[in-house]
């Protein structure tokens, strides 16, 4: 994501350009597939912006989530995660995540195998999906050869 993408986005819904929601936005699309904690957001736009405070960044998140523009997760790890949401067109809508039992690595999985589901519930129900949410777990890559070798 490009720092004019931010700046146009802010604009469009009447919002301010503040160094702060850039920050926080440049943050969230930095970390790439990572799922961020507002704490992890606040230290990395803290080691640009030092005098950002941590309630800062929470109003910040909790302004672009009301925008879409920052998305919630929660993995079952006690924690809240944000991601970028939909930026230029893309959604989130079209991803999910892979959660390991093992390690907790959450890797975001980008096949929407769910269009045909969401169609036919439209056509037998007329009930609109608009978004879902879901959560695989299992064993990564890295925690299933461990496993395999521990049990050879």
């Amino acid at each position: 994501m490009l720092r004019e993408d931010f700046e146009r986005i802010l604009k469009e819904h009447g919002l301010k350009k503040t160094k702060q929601r850039v920050l926080v936005l440049e943050a969230l699309a930095s970390c790439g597939d990572e799922h961020l904690t507002a704490e992890e957001i606040y230290e990395i736009v803290k080691a640009e912006f030092p005098e950002i405070g941590l309630a800062t960044v929470y109003r910040t998140i909790q302004l672009l989530s009301g925008l879409g523009l920052v998305e919630s997760i929660q993995l079952g790890d006690g924690y809240v995660r944000y991601e970028i949401g939909k930026i230029g067109g893309s959604e989130a809508h079209h991803h999910h995540h892979l959660i390991c039992l093992e390690c907790g690595k959450i890797i975001s999985f980008r096949d929407d195998l769910l269009d045909e589901l969401e169609k036919r519930i439209k056509e037998s129900v007329s009930f609109q999906v608009t978004n879902h949410e879901v959560k695989l777990y299992g064993y990564c890559e890295t925690c299933l050869g461990q496993k395999c070798q521990i049990g050879k």
